[in-house]
């Protein structure tokens, strides 16, 4: 029986999983990170990575024969970096995904590149991105400094030699996704030795094999392949089995991120909506909402939401008379942008329950207003959507997210990074992905409620009135 390992090198922890061919789960471990902030500044130390990865990764094996192991992959967070020698030792702390201090530096960046960050989808880099952090970074580095994305520093450590950098990585980085290299006219003229770059390759290409002094430190056996990862909002992608043109992954948390596949490279005027690029050479386009589950805490605070829900599935309400708009903080990214938007409810909830469900029913809002405007943009919706995040706890949530969107979703077992990586390692293996149940609709889609909410961000100023139009199109199909 073959054994993949899959990593997921996080913020707040390093996770390893040993999974069969057919998603059974040998061993798994996961290790603390800690990092180190102040203001703009958000730190890590690259060899507590190594340290915490290797730990991870014995505990994980300690009961798989090693024979058995056929490859690992590790997955990371997006924009993270820092510098090394030549040797692969850190010359710097890591910079982790939203240190913010290369503000002047994304200015930079965005005027030098205008051109190319259009053709590729984003628009824009933000400040926490890595290629105006790897600028802020190269004053006064000695001239053999490289750069390394999180999980090259550590997938250098398991090979013992240079390694290339996977292309969803580098995306903030600056790496041309359509052609596949990095475009040097750009990083000429910000400074940017080519030394400095590690070449790319896809997810899934095979970077070299774990050396003897790995083997040692991690537990995984000398030789085996070393698979060049992805970021670790791909892997959960991969880990939810939502690899095929059509379906989409739809991750509800503290706040909402869909994430899809595509054939063809959407283009977005708002820049809301970027995509990576799969192993296949498929695109994966998708956006991060700023509203969420996150709301709960704040609004019913010590309040026993499983109680709430019990209560609210015992009572469904016939109309729904009060919405709110769940914003965690101020500001939307997706499906607009809009830095001044600020949460509210519509109609007047009597009691908790009823409060409780007007966050719910708005966090499935804008859940369905995010498909609407991926289907604005000519992005297929067609195929399965596959629910993940700690919302699916809740089945009555998760119910009425299927009644807004008037179709059925499908729920996991297992949908974590680390899983996805074992499924990268494998070769894409579909049969690493356990389905839990599937929810179809069991009420009419309230449209009625849905509109309504559509109308007043239309008319807030927030949703442009070209999208707001399309929701109603939908609708009215």
């Amino acid at each position: 029986m073959s054994v993949w390992i899959g990593v997921d090198l996080g913020t707040q922890s390093v996770r390893a999983m040993a999974v069969t061919g057919s998603g059974e789960v040998l061993g798994s471990a996961s290790r603390p990170l800690t990092s180190h902030r102040d203001g703009p500044r958000h730190e890590q130390d690259p060899e507590r990575w190594w340290r915490e990865l290797s730990a991870a990764t014995r505990e994980a094996l300690r009961d798989v024969p090693p024979e058995r192991v056929r490859g690992v992959a590790v997955a990371a967070t997006s924009g993270t970096i820092l510098l090394t020698d030549r040797r692969g030792d850190p010359l710097t702390p890591g910079l982790m995904y939203d240190d913010r201090r290369a503000t002047a530096q994304a200015e930079r960046v965005n005027t030098t590149g205008a051109a190319v960050w259009e053709r590729l989808g984003y628009r824009r880099m933000q400040p926490g991105w890595a290629l105006p952090k790897l600028l802020w970074l190269l004053p006064g580095a000695p001239p053999d400094a490289r750069l390394a994305h999180q999980n090259d520093f550590v997938n250098r450590r398991l090979t013992g030699h240079e390694v290339a950098t996977d292309l969803s990585n580098a995306l903030k980085t600056g790496v041309d996704l359509i052609d596949e290299r990095w475009p040097r006219e750009v990083l000429d003229e910000l400074g940017v030795p080519a030394a400095a770059l590690p070449a790319v390759v896809r997810p899934g290409a095979t970077l070299g094999t774990v050396c003897a002094e790995a083997a040692e430190a991690t537990g995984i056996p000398e030789g085996t392949p070393v698979i060049a990862g992805t970021t670790d909002g791909c892997a959960a992608q991969l880990g939810a089995g939502a690899m095929t043109a059509g379906s989409w992954n739809s991750v509800l948390g503290t706040t909402l991120v869909l994430k899809g596949v595509t054939r063809e490279l959407i283009h977005d005027p708002l820049g809301v909506v970027y995509s990576h690029r799969a192993p296949d050479g498929s695109w994966l386009p998708g956006g991060a909402s700023s509203t969420g589950a996150g709301v709960l805490a704040r609004d019913l605070p010590g309040r026993d939401l499983d109680a709430l829900s019990a209560e609210a599935a015992a009572c469904p309400p016939t109309t729904y008379s009060s919405v709110t708009y769940p914003l965690v903080s101020r500001g939307e990214r997706f499906p607009f942008a809009a830095p001044e938007a600020e949460g509210f409810t519509l109609g007047r909830p009597a009691g908790d329950v009823e409060r409780y469900t007007a966050i719910l029913l708005g966090a499935a809002f804008v859940e369905r207003l995010c498909f609407d405007y991926l289907d604005l943009l000519g992005a297929p919706a067609d195929g399965e959507i596959v629910l993940t995040g700690g919302a699916t706890r809740s089945a009555y949530w998760t119910q009425l997210r299927a009644d807004v969107l008037g179709r059925p979703v499908t729920l996991r077992e297992n949908a974590e990074p680390a899983l996805g990586m074992a499924v990268l390692a494998s070769g894409g293996g579909t049969g690493m992905i356990r389905t839990r149940a599937v929810v179809d609709p069991a009420a009419p889609r309230p449209d009625e409620p849905y509109l309504r909410f559509v109308a007043e961000l239309e008319g807030r100023g927030w949703l442009a009135s070209g999208a707001a139009g399309h929701a109603r199109e939908r609708t009215a199909r």
